[in-house]
């Protein structure tokens, strides 16, 4: 209105003027032949009205501007007034939304890892108080007695919220429904907020709005909605449904992945939590570990010496003595740890020989256990490969040979074995 106003003035200023105008050139033009003093006067004349005018113009633009500047700040002044105190983000966690005034809502997260007890979303009431109370992210834990004491801190922070919100809300379902107050429910009323004459219900994250009024949250089972065995998965083990969230849980062998659902396997040879003795091998395998033995084997016709942790080398043998010649010259022990189900062909292992005398050299695939699975390809002058050519799916042990032969025009130089032992999990991680 004060604009209409301002713009209704300045149309009069300018007929004003233009009458003006008008009229000294009416006198002018009566007389017969106007001198040049006479115009040069009249222009003049002009020039100060129309300098005056533009000062009273100025005038009303920085008037017009303190008025809509003044009109602003009181406009914000009642907005910042009708806002709820800025909430805090409960530790290990955050807060969604900037908004603090009535009706708006804010929402609450916390870090992977983390359950959030308590109310997921509070609304601004027009008391200027946020609904519920403040929520907090407590660790997820792995075993029973800290899963239980978890339930226990979720069952009393339950019944308090319940007790406030039934003290702040006039929805029917608390009173008919005492068991809504139960951390295992899943179901519990809504958050209902009265502003200007509506009435607003919503639920926190976690739970959908039902019931005839809108005054049920019903739990959303997210285990459910992402099963394992489909893309999306929630859980890379084991999903457990909770009112509001879900957790994840891992096998004996795992821990919990920072990210709060994948299983990292734990090194128990590292970490030195095996039963292996002085003289066994501790071999990590995912999700548990092996204690082996490295023995040399025992033959009439040649005999051997452990070297190494890991190798044995044959006795020189007589001059003659064909069977001892053929035995091999050294063996060596491997032990890899592989998932279940692992995708093939692919390369396990790699042998090489240092140097050759002869003017041949073969590799091949030797006795052992699951010789389906395994085949060797030569992969370089020197070096032979053991590939996997067919998926394993564990739990299972299982052991492959890689000869590897020396020859000179045909006649045997030397045998050398290679001993991979694998220990295939019963988990596909």
């Amino acid at each position: 209105m004060i604009i209409m106003e301002f713009m209704l003035n300045m149309k009069a200023i300018r007929v004003i003027v233009l009458m003006m105008t008008l009229h000294q050139f009416a006198l002018v033009s009566t007389q017969e032949c106007p001198s040049t003093h006479d115009l040069l006067n009249s222009l003049r004349q002009v020039e100060k009205m129309l300098a005056v005018h533009e000062t009273s113009y100025q005038q009303g633009v920085r008037s017009l501007r303190k008025k809509i500047s003044a009109l602003h700040n009181s406009t914000m002044a009642i907005f910042k007034m009708a806002s709820c105190p800025k909430p805090d983000p409960p530790s290990n966690g955050r807060r969604l939304g900037r908004v603090f005034g009535v009706g708006h809502e804010v929402h609450f997260l916390c870090r992977p890892g983390y359950e959030l007890i308590g109310p997921r979303t509070r609304v601004c009431l027009e008391t200027l108080k946020w609904s519920g109370q403040q929520p907090m992210c407590r660790e997820l834990n792995r075993t029973t007695n800290s899963l239980a004491s978890f339930s226990s801190a979720v069952s009393s922070f339950a019944t308090s919220a319940a007790l406030s919100a039934s003290s702040s809300t006039s929805s029917p379902f608390l009173a008919s429904s005492p068991t809504s107050s139960s951390p295992s429910s899943s179901i519990r009323p809504s958050n209902c907020t009265h502003f200007l004459g509506s009435t607003h219900c919503t639920c926190d994250v976690g739970f959908t709005i039902s019931g005839r009024d809108n005054n049920i949250c019903t739990d959303i089972d997210e285990c459910h909605l992402f099963p394992l065995a489909q893309p999306g998965r929630l859980c890379i083990h084991q999903c457990i449904n909770t009112p509001g969230s879900f957790h994840c849980v891992c096998p004996s062998g795992y821990s919990l992945a920072r990210d709060g659902r994948s299983c990292t396997d734990i090194d128990e040879c590292e970490n030195h939590s095996h039963n292996c003795t002085a003289d066994q091998l501790c071999v990590n395998t995912f999700g548990g570990f092996q204690c082996v033995t490295v023995e040399c084997p025992k033959t009439k016709n040649a005999s051997y010496v452990k070297t190494s942790p890991m190798r044995c080398e044959r006795n020189p043998c007589m001059f003659g003595d064909r069977a001892c010649n053929q035995a091999p010259n050294s063996i060596s022990f491997h032990f890899l740890a592989v998932v279940s189900n692992m995708s093939a062909p692919r390369v396990l292992f790699r042998v090489s020989a240092a140097r050759v005398l002869g003017d041949t050299l073969r590799f091949g695939l030797g006795g052992g256990h699951g010789q389906g699975h395994f085949s060797v390809q030569r992969s370089g002058r020197q070096t032979g490969t053991l590939l996997l050519v067919t998926p394993i799916k564990g739990p299972a042990t299982l052991e492959a040979e890689v000869e590897m032969s020396e020859l000179e025009r045909n006649t045997l130089l030397g045998r050398y074995l290679t001993k991979v032992t694998l220990f295939v999990s019963p988990y596909m991680f």
